[in-house]
């Protein structure tokens, strides 16, 4: 039986282009758009033409930041004054303390133990609470409803808010202005707000073209979500802290059931390849989850060929552990590609 959702939430509306369009607005004056560039070897790699949307070029290292600056943007005085609480295993934590701090909210960030030690530093430079509690990003979210309760705080939910999804699509948004003839684009997926956001800003600008989710096959439930068309737990043991969901988010797997064109699974030693590729064939550092659109693609390789796709590169904070395993790979002899 599924675990009752801890957001509390009534039916939400999905956000529509409009929205998207609003949140370009309202983040225009602190987050710049970010550069999609072409890779000789990324091309080499996937045998189509590619374009990578450097998200890990934000000011928080993901693409998470444009959520969270217009939801905060837009929070009431008195939720500005309660403060906000949400669960993250980094990124989306960046991104709600970043946007805190530009509008002067209090920020508590809920955190599994184990949570990426860079990204769990960057959160508390920018002035958030971090409390690490739970074995995992479900028990943070736990975690974080009862913080909320308790202290009176507005609960951000990673998955389920509107704001946050309209947001987060406004780099699809960027994507289909500047390079029109993009016929694919591979987004990575944890709860699914960045895909949910490639594909409303998809159907409204070029139908046509293909959103493709990828998740990790060691943290599949939005994956099998989608494909049962019904709400599905899993396993939650990827080492790509961003692709974390044990428990699927109801907002965006609407979404994605109705718009997402397909969705793959990859292994975790794939993510770590993709990552190594990544360093050695654009000289960026970046996180697994960052490269599990990279990862999609070339395991899509043959369907891909000749074809115009751009794949969200979500992020760049990794850690150092994770960092040396990916030296490793690209190091002569790795098995990189």
């Amino acid at each position: 039986m599924r675990k009752q959702a801890v957001t509390g939430l009534t039916e939400l509306s999905p956000p529509t282009f409009e929205d998207v369009l609003r949140a370009r607005v309202r983040i225009s004056p602190y987050l710049r758009p970010t550069p999609a560039y072409r890779w000789p070897g990324i091309d080499r790699l996937t045998g189509a033409q590619v374009w990578v949307k450097h998200e890990n070029h934000q000011p928080v290292g993901a693409f998470k930041v444009r959520g969270g600056v217009n939801l905060v943007s837009q929070l009431s005085a008195d939720e500005r004054r309660r403060g906000v609480v949400t669960a993250s295993t980094g990124n989306h934590g960046q991104s709600i303390a970043y946007a805190s701090r530009l509008f002067g909210v209090a920020a508590v960030i809920c955190a599994p133990e184990s949570a990426n030690p860079v990204k769990v530093e960057a959160i508390r430079d920018l002035g958030a609470e971090v409390v690490l509690q739970g074995r995992n990003f479900d028990e943070a979210r736990t975690n974080a409803a009862r913080l909320a309760e308790e202290r009176g705080h507005r609960y951000i939910s990673s998955g389920d808010e509107p704001l946050l999804i309209a947001g987060v699509g406004t780099h699809t948004l960027e994507l289909f202005e500047e390079h029109p003839e993009i016929d694919v684009v591979i987004v990575p997926i944890g709860g699914g707000s960045g895909a949910a956001g490639s594909c409303i800003v998809k159907r409204a600008m070029k139908p046509q073209a293909r959103v493709i989710g990828v998740q990790s096959e060691r943290a599949p439930s939005a994956y099998r979500s989608w494909k049962a068309r019904t709400p599905v737990d899993a396993p939650n043991e990827t080492l790509a802290e961003g692709l974390q969901t044990g428990m699927p988010f109801e907002l965006p797997q609407r979404i994605l059931g109705d718009l997402l064109d397909d969705f793959v699974l990859v292994s975790d030693d794939e993510l770590l390849r993709a990552t190594s590729a990544m360093l050695l064939h654009t000289r960026n550092l970046v996180e697994p989850a960052g490269a599990a659109a990279l990862a999609a693609a070339v395991m899509l390789r043959d369907s891909l060929a000749g074809a115009n796709v751009a794949i969200i590169c979500s992020g760049g904070n990794i850690s150092p552990a994770q960092l040396a395993q990916v030296v490793r790979l690209a190091a002569p002899g790795g098995d990189v590609g």
